[in-house]
C-alpha cells in the first residue's frame, strides 16, 4: 500500500508554509471542500475548473492543491450550474479541495512570483505594491536588456508565448519589477519603485497611457501562463516532506 497522510497533516503544513492568515484575501484560503480523511496522491494545477476535476479523479487523486479555488468574495452563494457541476464531481468522488490565493503568490521560494522571476533569470532584492505582493530587482547575469523589445523575447521564450507590449520610452531596463496573474493595478506602484519595466499578466486600458507617459514599459504575458509555476513547486515541496505522491496537470487556458 502506498503512503498516505491524514488530511489534516497535509493542511497543517500547507497552512504552516504558506501562512495564510498573514494576507487579507478575496476568499478563503486551505481546505475548500472536505473529502476523505486519507490522502496518497495530491494533483496541483493553476484553477479548479472541472476539466482539472476530471483528470483528478483520471488519476485516482485524494486531493486537489490549486492556486484559484471555487469560493471567492461576490458570489451569490448558489449551488447551481458550474459552481454544482464542480462541487457533485468532488463529493461523488470524495476528494479534498486545497485552495491558496495570495499567500501562494507570495511565498518568498515557492511561490507564483519566485518562480516566476527564477524562469525570466530575475533575482529579487526588495517587495513593492499592496500587501508587499509584487517582487522588484536585476537580471541574475548582471546583464541589463537592451529595451522593451528585447524583455518581451526573453519573457515569449521562458513562456512559450508573446506577451502584450506597452513600450514606454525605449530605455535600457535595468530594474524589472513583477507580479503574476491580474496585478496590472501595481503598475503605478511598480513606476514609483523606480521600475524600468513592469511584468504582469493581465493589461487593462488605462497601463498603456502610463507606460508611454511614464516611460515604464508594461508587459502583459497572460493571467494563466505567468501563474503556473506555484501550485506545482508548492505540492512537490509538501508531497516529498510528508512522503505522497504529487503530479501538476495541466490544463490550457488562452488567459
Amino acid at each position: 500500500m502506498s503512503h498516505h497522510v491524514l488530511r489534516q497533516t497535509l493542511l497543517a503544513a500547507c497552512d504552516e508554509l504558506l501562512q495564510p492568515q498573514r494576507f487579507k484575501d478575496y476568499g478563503p484560503n486551505g481546505l475548500q471542500v472536505e473529502g476523505r480523511d486519507r490522502i496518497a496522491h495530491i494533483v496541483s494545477g493553476v484553477t479548479a475548473s472541472r476539466a482539472l476535476i476530471e483528470a483528478a479523479i483520471d488519476v485516482k487523486a485524494d486531493a486537489i492543491f490549486v492556486h484559484h479555488g471555487l469560493f471567492w468574495r461576490g458570489q451569490d452563494g448558489t449551488v447551481t450550474g458550474w459552481m454544482k457541476q464542480r462541487l457533485q464531481l468532488l463529493l461523488a468522488h470524495d476528494i479534498n479541495l486545497l485552495a491558496y490565493h495570495l499567500p501562494l503568490d507570495a511565498h518568498p521560494q515557492w511561490g507564483n512570483n519566485a518562480q516566476f522571476g527564477l524562469r525570466l533569470g530575475l533575482v529579487a532584492d526588495r517587495n513593492f505594491g499592496e500587501q508587499d505582493l509584487g517582487l522588484s530587482g536585476m537580471r541574475a547575469d548582471g546583464q541589463t536588456f537592451a529595451g522593451a523589445d528585447a524583455l518581451a523575447h526573453s519573457v515569449a521564450k521562458a513562456l512559450g508565448r508573446a506577451p502584450v507590449v506597452a513600450l514606454g520610452d525605449g530605455r535600457e531596463i535595468r530594474r524589472v519589477a513583477w507580479c503574476t496573474g491580474g496585478a496590472q493595478s501595481y503598475f503605478e506602484a511598480a513606476i514609483a519603485a523606480g521600475a524600468d519595466a513592469f511584468i504582469t499578466g493581465e493589461i487593462s486600458e488605462p497601463q498603456a497611457h502610463l507606460a508611454r507617459e511614464t516611460g515604464v514599459a508594461f508587459l502583459a504575458c497572460g493571467h494563466h501562463a505567468t501563474e503556473r509555476y506555484g501550485a506545482p513547486a508548492v505540492a512537490t515541496h509538501v508531497a516529498a516532506q510528508l512522503g505522497v505522491t504529487h503530479q501538476f496537470i495541466e490544463i490550457d487556458n488562452p488567459a
